[in-house]
């Protein structure tokens, strides 16, 4: 057992001095939760615990039990929804958990309903100005679920993009609930990343038609689970297990597998071992500490995840009163290696990474370096140093082996003694023109420094018609401003990525600098993203103008534009045309009340202690 680098030490200590007024104001909420009568179904008056059982069935005499004879009750949240893939599988879910607590001596409910949309399906459309902000909807649909009272633990059924982030900080509203994650895996693999982006490509050349491209990509996205590269839905997966979450090794097993079933069967019986007033309760606001969060982010670095979990993982903390900063990212970047290339890093899907030994062996990887915290709590064994092994089956019930020690192919997975590359897969950039991020765990070593004149946009429409008219074809680092949260809810970008790989593989020195972001799929173009303060916020990128030498170094962590901009006026949110159509008029006021991207990005990463 390899003790804990002392780097890893120092900054979960700066963390916790850093956080200790507001996670003193977490804990003494949870307190008083837990002490409240308000916490206790037992204590509800008859005519309310009335309504709480009267569609409950067989199950209702259980609900009501006292005394002796009481029985823990579970509260289900669940995004189901039967239009996005990774969340169809979760139609099933509540029934399989139903039968499973009842045959442990249990009950459980169905809570509520979370939202969930997908990035997928909007990119590049109305839609895409509502998915961050869909974080904080969904974390208050979840507390709405688990408001009644009347339960002894939750289960979170949820996959994509903003939604795990969602029911974690809507859980941790509720942290003396103990509560288990429990997912519903990615999709069969089917067309090849590799081939994928080929396509892509070729139309945005215009050598395939659109039919071409929409019958290569419905060969990709093609059946229930996750999308099978390592964007935000597949690093959400990551991160439950290393936060341990998750039961361990479920993160990565197929929707239909038999073992995917086992497994929720098997989450079922643990949260209710785990539950308030059994033996071994773990409330999860109790659980989840900076030793989590600091295994999360080196899991992140180490895994080559999503750059929104820059935005994410923030917002998480300061629900739990833990307050992390861009540079907590960037300090445990450079001691941490990268150990996956899982598309768009690499060719590999998350199947072939699962094959190849995945969280389980990454798991062990990082604890045998001392770069993760085997100490912090979970929801299943002793601590993280359990979550080194491999679920199996055995009689139709989960068994745990021993994880692999060697990777099944150092193409996909290496060890931490020979790894793809020696520093984590994101990087944090500074200079005068704010703070941003860059993942470049795709991006050669040759094009992670560039220098070159900006073209300057306010819409990936004005990009596209740009690069439709020839004006890229050179030296250019394009700048798209007003995409922050304040301006539009932050939209992802990530349809200009074919566009800029074209001119980048045509021999241009390319580059992106925006406010907004770009999810797990910015790929091998330089891509500086979620630069703060954002230009509806008077930020220095809305001051830059076409021609002004702008400088991004990804080696040296700078972002720089040559010009003295302090005589330039800066942007507000007046600024820019504020659309209203398509449902962007019910968040505006949750725009308006934004953080900032460092802070999470949403209203809804509350820090105790200062509101």
């Amino acid at each position: 057992m390899a003790l804990l680098k002392e780097r890893v030490k120092e900054i979960q200590q700066r963390i916790r001095e850093r956080s200790m007024l507001t996670r003193k104001s977490y804990l003494m909420d949870i307190a008083e939760m837990e002490a409240s009568p308000d916490s206790d179904r037992r204590a509800v008056s008859c005519s309310n615990m009335a309504h709480a059982v009267a569609a409950a069935g067989s199950d209702r005499a259980d609900v009501l039990a006292t005394g002796l004879q009481v029985k823990a009750n579970i509260g289900i949240i669940s995004s189901y929804n039967d239009m996005l893939s990774a969340h169809r599988p979760f139609e099933t879910f509540p029934n399989i958990i139903k039968i499973a607590a009842r045959n442990v001596g249990a009950t459980a409910q169905v809570a509520g309903g979370v939202p969930a949309m997908c990035d997928g399906v909007t990119q590049g459309r109305p839609g895409m100005e509502l998915s961050l902000m869909s974080r904080d909807v969904i974390a208050m649909a979840a507390g709405i679920g688990l408001s009644h009272g009347v339960y002894d633990a939750a289960i979170c059924l949820g996959v994509c993009d903003k939604i795990v982030p969602g029911l974690v900080i809507g859980a941790l509203a509720f942290g003396h609930l103990p509560t288990v994650f429990v997912p519903a895996g990615p999709m069969m693999s089917g067309l090849s990343n590799a081939k994928k982006s080929a396509v892509r490509k070729a139309y945005a050349r215009g050598e395939v038609s659109r039919s071409d491209l929409l019958k290569s990509e419905v060969e990709a996205y093609h059946s229930s689970g996750t999308c099978t590269f390592f964007g935000t839905a597949n690093s959400n997966q990551m991160l439950m297990e290393v936060m341990g979450l998750h039961l361990p090794g479920s993160s990565f097993i197929n929707p239909k597998d038999d073992l995917r079933l086992a497994l929720t069967i098997a989450a079922t019986e643990r949260v209710v071992e785990i539950s308030r007033g059994s033996n071994d309760p773990r409330p999860i606001g109790k659980m989840l500490d900076e030793r989590s969060f600091v295994n999360a982010i080196i899991g992140l670095h180490a895994t080559g995840g999503s750059t929104n979990h820059t935005l994410h993982l923030p917002a998480m903390a300061a629900a739990a009163g833990i307050k992390l900063t861009w540079q907590d990212f960037s300090d445990l970047s450079e001691i941490t290696p990268l150990l996956a290339r899982v598309y768009p890093n690499g060719d590999a899907d998350v199947n072939h990474f699962h094959a190849a030994g995945g969280m389980g062996f990454v798991i062990s990887q990082l604890l045998d370096a001392g770069l993760l915290d085997g100490t912090a709590q979970t929801v299943w064994g002793k601590n993280l140093f359990d979550y080194t092994k491999e679920p199996m089956l055995s009689n139709k019930k989960v068994i745990w082996k021993s994880g692999e020690k060697k990777s099944g192919d150092l193409d996909i997975l290496r060890p931490t003694s020979s790894p793809h590359s020696v520093n984590g897969g994101l990087k944090m950039l500074s200079g005068n023109l704010g703070s941003a991020v860059i993942k470049v765990s795709a991006v050669l070593q040759d094009r992670r420094q560039i220098t070159a004149p900006a073209a300057v946009f306010s819409s990936e429409t004005q990009v596209k018609e740009a690069y439709q008219a020839g004006d890229l074809q050179r030296d250019v680092i394009v700048v798209v401003i007003g995409q922050g949260p304040i301006a539009n809810g932050m939209p992802e970008l990530h349809s200009l990525t074919p566009l800029l790989s074209i001119l980048q593989d045509q021999g241009h020195k390319v580059a992106l600098v925006t406010d907004g972001r770009m999810s797990g799929a910015s790929g091998s173009v330089p891509a500086a993203i979620h630069v703060c303060p954002e230009a509806a916020s008077g930020g220095a990128i809305g001051k830059i103008m076409n021609g002004d030498m702008i400088t991004i170094d990804a080696v040296h962590g700078k972002l720089s534009v040559s010009e003295n901009l302090d005589t330039r006026v800066g942007l507000t949110q007046r600024d820019f045309f504020e659309k209203t159509g398509f449902g962007r008029k019910l968040f505006s006021s949750m725009r308006m009340h934004a953080n900032n991207a460092e802070a999470g990005g949403g209203i809804n990463n509350l820090v105790y202690g200062t509101e």
